[in-house]
């Protein structure tokens, strides 16, 4: 499928990883896929573009991470995005780099220790809701499309170290969410467009705290 090539050829410029780490995602893409319709980990729409929609969409932050860091905690995990991704990639060009994978669906929970296991990553993972969670003391919080940013931020303080950083992808209602976020919080800001089109944007937010 040219779709997957493409994804694929991408991902391997964006992460410059080897062909270990695309057979680890392959791996991971026969899980999902088994899992998939018992538990929904994504949309049976996507199903069929999984390393554009979902591996490449996820892969594209790993950029952003700064160097030397050694916990990246992942809220709302769900199917892996973007926390699993990030913990393939690591596992070959980062290994000091834990990923703390927050999911409190236990099933989904089940299905990230599962894939974890069985490409030996280097994560936790926690079937808790994100308040409830110990605070983490993350280098980076990241989170997929789990909540607008006024809602998103209190959770991400939460589990952030003082000098992390926030990497969010958002989208076409991300300036809204920006000014209603200012509101209560104030931060650094650097915007970074999706690499998968679709009007996507990726938000790299520092010094966070409280106005």
């Amino acid at each position: 499928m040219k779709g997957r090539n493409d994804a694929i050829q991408r991902l391997e410029q964006v992460a410059d990883v080897s062909r270990e780490t695309i057979a680890a995602l392959e791996t991971y893409e026969k899980l999902l896929r088994k899992w998939n319709p018992a538990i929904n980990l994504v949309s049976a729409s996507t199903l069929n573009d999984i390393w554009h929609r979902h591996f490449l969409d996820s892969a594209q932050i790993w950029r952003l991470c700064p160097s030397g860091a050694t916990k990246w905690v992942d809220l709302g995990s769900g199917g892996g995005f973007p926390g699993l991704v990030v913990a393939v990639i690591a596992k070959e060009v980062a290994p000091q780099l834990e990923l703390v994978l927050v999911e409190s669906d236990i099933r989904k929970a089940t299905f990230l220790r599962e894939v974890s296991r069985t490409l030996s990553l280097n994560t936790a993972i926690h079937a808790k809701r994100i308040e409830e969670l110990e605070p983490q003391n993350g280098d980076v919080v990241s989170a997929r499309a789990l909540a607008p940013l006024p809602k998103l931020l209190p959770l991400a303080a939460r589990h952030l170290g003082n000098s992390g950083i926030c990497l969010f992808s958002k989208g076409e209602s991300v300036e809204t969410e920006l000014t209603d976020a200012r509101k209560c919080w104030k931060f650094t800001l650097e915007k970074s467009p999706s690499i998968t089109g679709s009007g996507g944007i990726i938000l790299k937010i520092g010094g966070l705290g409280r106005v």
